[in-house]
């Protein structure tokens, strides 16, 4: 049962006193057929990436369309077909090796991000932006497990530039999303949302002050700096707001703590767990790219094997880490098929679940030709698309799709040119 009701312009002012205030997006400014029936599920996404990307002879099929072979990497995932689209030739266009791996969400590097208005907010915080505090985290971005330098988990990126770390650890997932607060724990979080809420008024104040007698790029700088004060308070009221809602009880204990290949699937049951309670409708999982390759049969690192520079040996001991990672991940997807929302609809139909990487041939360095495939999210699947290299086709053109499909209302995400229309 579908209701019309007027719609507001997205760019709708409050004015009162000579002030002009902007609205944020709300309901009445979505498109005008709105369901009746509140218990409608939600639109999810999640995420996946490692830094070290795919071996493209393994990951890309020969053929396009949908009569294609399944490469030997994504095997896998052959029972899975009809749910997912592989993607040929698409990259933000940006070169730096691992030092660009951290665009893959936001299509820009951060040190490139000032002459966008959006700076390089990533995918996942744009979703979640749009979720807000509708559930108790509008994002979880998580690691399984941790690494320094080059190969730091950094694909989750806030619109002031900011690298959210990822929870590295299952078990502080797990006390995050199910473990409850005690009575003491409740009120020192309320102390402190108070406390910072305070705070946060007072540099306000103080900003409004001093900013009379600044200059145009000095006011452009604290511009930014309110911005940014301004997230915190969004997120100051979302948190508060969830104090006392009590966290969902879950059929499952604590989680130990232990190395990659033992702690990939407890991180993939954490987040199909957190969509199934509603704790978030946003996830991110990083592969980290330094891992215990000696529980896959393999003497030597990760980074290693990925500069391969085409010895056999090398390549194989690479194929079998990436194809331990995408069992994996075909196994989330059949978590996410195999359960379904209030309405009796599969989950995976509900969750837009994207895999890739930054990083489009480790050993050569490229970040051309991203290895992407995306499942789920009800978009019409089986095919291998394939776009032609000369006239490239901005992998954040799938991202827009992607947040429109989400609800987010956006025509062009950071470097996208349009979206891919034969796709939705």
């Amino acid at each position: 049962m579908y209701i019309l009701r007027p719609r507001l312009n997205r760019r709708t002012f409050l004015k009162g006193t000579g002030v002009s205030i902007a609205l944020p997006m709300l309901e009445a400014m979505q498109p005008s057929a709105i369901s009746k029936d509140k218990k409608t599920p939600p639109m999810r996404m999640v995420c996946v990436g490692n830094p070290l990307g795919m071996l493209p002879d393994a990951f890309f099929p020969v053929t396009a369309g949908s009569g294609y072979a399944m490469p030997e990497l994504l095997q896998p995932l052959e029972k899975h077909r009809k749910d997912l689209t592989i993607f040929s030739h698409l990259d933000h266009d940006v070169s730096g090796g691992h030092r660009a791996v951290h665009s893959f969400l936001s299509g820009l590097r951060d040190q490139d991000a000032m002459a966008w208005p959006s700076r390089n907010i990533s995918l996942d915080q744009r979703a979640a932006e749009f979720v807000g505090g509708r559930t108790r985290f509008p994002s979880i971005v998580a690691s399984a497990g941790g690494a320094d330098g080059d190969m730091a988990p950094q694909m989750s990126w806030t619109r002031n530039g900011v690298n959210i770390p990822p929870i590295t650890r299952a078990s502080e997932l797990f006390r995050g999303l199910f473990v409850a607060d005690d009575a003491a724990g409740r009120k020192r979080a309320a102390e402190s949302y108070d406390v910072n809420g305070s705070i946060l008024d007072a540099v306000r104040g103080q900003a409004a002050t001093i900013e009379k007698g600044l200059g145009k790029l000095d006011r452009l700088k604290l511009d930014e700096y309110l911005t940014s004060v301004r997230e915190v308070e969004k997120k100051i009221g979302a948190a508060s707001g969830w104090l006392d809602t009590p966290k969902p009880k879950i059929g499952m204990t604590l989680p130990e703590d232990g190395p990659f290949t033992e702690s990939l699937s407890v991180f993939y049951q954490l987040l199909t767990l957190a969509l199934q309670t509603d704790s978030t409708r946003v996830a991110v999982l990083e592969i980290p790219g330094v891992i215990d390759t000696q529980n896959i049969g393999l003497s030597g690192s990760y980074h290693g094997f990925s500069h391969h520079g085409k010895a056999e040996v090398l390549q194989r001991g690479l194929l079998l880490i990436e194809k331990f990672q995408v069992e994996h991940f075909a196994n989330f997807l059949g978590s996410l098929s195999s359960l379904t929302d209030a309405d009796g609809a599969r989950f995976l139909d509900r969750t837009i679940v994207l895999f890739g990487s930054g990083m489009g041939n480790g050993s050569s360095h490229s970040n051309k030709d991203l290895p992407i495939l995306l499942a789920g999210g009800g978009f019409r699947h089986g095919q291998h698309k394939s776009y032609p290299q000369e006239r490239r086709v901005p992998l954040c053109n799938l991202f827009t799709t992607m947040l429109q499909r989400f609800g987010v209302e956006v025509d062009r995400f950071n470097k996208a040119t349009g979206t891919i229309g034969d796709f939705a």
